[in-house]
């Protein structure tokens, strides 16, 4: 019997996937908060959340592993900004807030930010 397989697909292929997550997590690592669909903004918020856990080491090893995902510019930002403010947290650094209904085509939205 075929089980689900974790994760949404988005009616894209893979990579095309990763890159969405990739822009999406950009996105709102230099912004703070973001406006998306409900459904991109629950399969990016465990995305984010393991990226932040790993800028939290900051060591070399952490940021060579982000900058495989991100510029060097998102890089600094996550490791020296965002990370310190998180030292005594110990997860749930985002927050999908519902916001209505998108007029042209009827998609649930949400807004995703840093908590």
């Amino acid at each position: 019997m075929k089980k689900l397989q974790k994760g949404r697909k988005f009616h894209r292929e893979r990579d095309q996937r990763r890159a969405l997550l990739n822009t999406l997590a950009s996105s709102l690592i230099l912004k703070g908060k973001i406006t998306t669909t409900e459904a991109k903004a629950k399969e990016l918020s465990p995305f984010v959340q393991k990226k932040i856990t790993r800028a939290k080491k900051g060591d070399l090893a952490a940021r060579k592993l982000l900058l495989g995902y991100f510029s060097e510019r998102i890089v600094k930002k996550l490791i020296e900004e965002i990370a310190p403010k998180y030292v005594d947290r110990k997860g749930g650094y985002t927050r999908v807030v519902k916001a209505g209904i998108r007029k042209s085509d009827s998609s649930n939205m949400a807004i995703i930010e840093l908590v």
